[in-house]
């Protein structure tokens, strides 16, 4: 291995240096990256699409999906496995013509994207090469010229993007023949192979000796619910591996809650005890590992899909359910409810839950039965999110607006969902009784009533903005227009009602509330499944009465958007791969779950150098979120808590700020020394609390946490020796 390393040196300062001048200084920069690549990547797609005909939309669909797969699981996590430091790290004499990525440098993203696109082309379009390869040589060339690479870097790169563009055409082609025409008889018949589309469009009358076929529509249903089930699988595989990738950390929440997993409790000061067992669960399966801690995010989410596809076979059609499952995963906010582990996940499954169990039980032969899972669903939602009770609300609603459900209040079903729901409440109940009833106190100072009500429209235009953008404009705008017409024809369509209450209230309600204070964009999420699915059965009414001038270019444009918005979610990154240029820290999505392990090296590298004094040393977090963080990503700090003796802490208080105040802290570390950590855009006074509480805090200044040349965070450290 030492030769081929110093084989791999030789050749990348024979490119990067010997090879310079004037000319190459200028093209090869461009050719790395450049602001015309993004829309020309675009454009080219969209021609490809649109005008290529069924292998044009075939073969952009697959250069798509592969460019997507490639970059989220296969090339980001060769370069998470092998771990290898950029020249310019370890080579001094490196010229460095571009940014400085943050990433590991084998395999080469830039020449695995284009080899796999270049693989791709020519598959069904074998003159692209004389195109296609020159460029892909050209970018891979630049990347070891521009100092950013080693040669065998871009060589496993194209190799990679090479065999993935080859082999993954081969693999569906394969899995098309072996399973297609068993399993989606009808689509198989239509286009027997992807390799080579053609599109037939008598799929009955094409290949007489295959089985005949009596009943298409029934067919063509099987084929949309087996076409779900296995969209669900591939998600929650995809999901699972995008968590354990290490591409995002934690955020503030779940490192919060992570510590909440380590003290199990009947509830805790903000949030039921939901989330702390499922924590526990995934931890004690996969460690304390991000996967761990979100292990059940992504089941979630398969969850839910799979309801909602069993539920809209049965009362609509599988066709339907497919749509609603497909345009909720091309929804921001759901996306992120589908990776970050926090409160929202569980409680949406099962308000979700409640409304198709509730659907069944407020039919006229409805029976107890359905009631009582009703009730149970509940009360796990009430376990994971105390807003679980606004569906009691909904219900409510339903008896009032629907004559058929009142029969319903006749029978024992509502009162044995009411009384179960309610066994759901005890274990907070009893926590709040046994602690003041804290948590009343905190839910009403987060609702703001201590305020004088005072109206104002600034809100509103934040609510309505974080709306547009999280729930996708082109859905956003369509459930607008079909809650109306539901609205407007709610004797006609009972399901449509339904659905519309089992929503429309929490998302209203939040939207009258901007008048009053802000609303964060998480709070309307059990709101977002059942509206979602009053526009899917709008537009499927729609599409059945031929009713369709605008309902396929604005299904087109909502899928293209928020597909593309929920990839760019997923990895930020890649906007700086296809501009040249990385966003504003500020502007970065990602920023909140990034760069925790350099911000609590830095925290530990302080903490060292304090304890060469001589005391013990522990750290004091500003707030809860920075204390969960710092805890998880310092490894000598979640030794420690897993051994059960954290010296990690948030700042003291004399009255419960959070549930650090119920869990023993630093006061009995007298004479100890400890770092105190402020996560903070600009410096401030040390507060005079922690002042009173030591012999001396001296102010360490200001350290700027970098990625890509864009500072992401600062922190402010003080030193503070002698606890009194």
């Amino acid at each position: 291995m030492n030769w081929l390393n110093a084989l791999d040196v030789a050749g990348f300062r024979w490119v990067n240096q010997s090879w310079a001048n004037p000319l190459f200084d200028a093209i090869m920069p461009w050719l790395s990256g450049n602001p015309f690549f993004a829309p020309t990547l675009v454009l080219a797609l969209v021609l490809l699409v649109s005008l290529g005909g069924v292998r044009g939309r075939v073969c952009g669909g697959l250069l798509i999906l592969a460019l997507v797969v490639g970059n989220v699981v296969v090339f980001e996590g060769l370069k998470e496995f092998f771990g290898r430091a950029r020249p310019f790290v370890d080579l001094a004499d490196a010229r460095v013509l571009v940014g400085r990525g943050g990433s590991p440098s084998m395999p080469s993203s830039h020449a695995a994207n284009w080899f796999l696109g270049t693989a791709i082309l020519l598959i069904y379009y074998p003159r692209t090469l004389w195109v296609m390869l020159p460029l892909a040589v050209g970018v891979s060339f630049s990347r070891v010229y521009c100092g950013v690479h080693y040669p065998s870097d871009v060589l496993a790169g194209a190799a990679v993007g090479a065999g993935l563009g080859f082999g993954g055409v081969g693999l569906l082609e394969w899995v098309w023949r072996s399973l297609g025409r068993r399993w989606f008889p009808l689509w198989w018949r239509h286009l027997p192979s992807w390799r080579k589309p053609v599109w037939h469009a008598d799929a009955l009358a094409w290949q007489p000796d295959a089985p005949v076929i009596r009943d298409a529509a029934a067919v063509a249903d099987r084929q949309w619910l087996r076409l779900g089930y296995g969209f669900v699988l591939v998600m929650l595989l995809v999901r699972w591996a995008y968590v354990a990738s290490d591409t995002i950390q934690l955020s503030e929440d779940e490192a919060y809650q992570w510590l909440w997993s380590k003290h199990l409790a009947l509830s805790y000061y903000s949030k039921p005890p939901m989330i702390a067992y499922l924590q526990w669960v995934g931890t004690t399966l996969w460690g304390d590992t991000e996967l761990g801690v979100r292990f059940f995010s992504p089941l979630c989410a398969a969850v839910i899909s799979l309801l909602l596809l069993r539920f809209f076979a049965a009362q609509v059609n599988a066709r339907a359910g497919f749509a609603l499952v497909l345009a909720l995963t091309a929804t921001p906010l759901m996306a992120v409810g589908s990776v970050l582990m926090t409160i929202d996940p569980p409680l949406v499954l099962f308000w979700v839950a409640a409304m198709v169990a509730g659907w069944k039980a407020v039919q006229p032969h409805g029976r107890t039965r359905d009631w009582a899972w009703v009730g149970l669903w509940m009360a796990l939602g009430f376990l994971s999110k105390y807003l679980a009770l606004a569906q009691w609300v909904s219900f409510a609603l339903v008896f009032a607006l629907w004559p058929p459900a009142r029969r319903q209040l006749g029978k024992p079903g509502p009162y044995v969902a009411l009384a179960v729901s309610l066994l759901g409440t005890v274990p907070v109940l009893v926590w709040n009784a046994q602690h003041d009833w804290i948590t009343v106190t905190h839910v009403s100072e987060n609702a703001q009533l201590d305020r004088t009500w005072a109206p104002t429209l600034r809100f509103v235009w934040d609510f309505l903005g974080a709306m547009l953008g999280l729930l996708n404009p082109v859905f956003f705008l369509g459930l607008g227009w079909a809650g109306f017409h539901v609205w407007r024809r709610r004797r006609l369509h009972p399901l449509g009602l339904y659905l519309l209450l089992m929503g429309a209230p929490v998302f209203l309600g939040y939207a009258a509330f901007t008048l009053y204070g802000r609303v964060l964009p998480n709070w309307i999420a059990v709101s977002v499944v059942p509206l979602f699915a009053v526009l899917i059965l709008y537009g499927e009414a729609r599409w059945r009465t031929n009713e369709r001038r605008w309902l396929k270019p604005a299904w087109v444009a909502g899928l293209t958007l928020g597909l593309t918005a929920v990839t760019l979610l997923h990895e930020s990154n890649w906007i700086a791969k296809l501009t040249g240029q990385p966003l504003p820290a500020r502007l970065d999505p990602l920023r909140r779950v990034r760069d925790w392990d350099q911000v609590a090296r830095v925290v530990g590298e302080e903490r060292r150098k304090l304890a060469e004094e001589g005391r013990p040393v522990f750290v004091i977090g500003d707030h809860s979120g920075v204390t969960g963080l710092v805890s998880f990503y310092l490894p000598e700090a979640k030794q420690a808590v897993q051994a059960g003796a954290p010296f990690v802490f948030v700042r003291s208080a004399d009255h419960p700020e959070n549930q650090f105040f119920f869990w023993p802290g630093y006061a009995e570390r007298r004479g100890q020394n400890a770092i105190y950590v402020i996560d903070t855009d600009r410096p401030v006074p040390a507060p005079e609390r922690l002042v009173r509480e030591f012999e001396s805090v001296t102010d360490l200044g200001v350290r700027d946490i970098t990625s890509r040349g864009r500072v992401m965070k600062r922190l402010q450290l003080f030193a503070c020796r002698g606890l009194r």
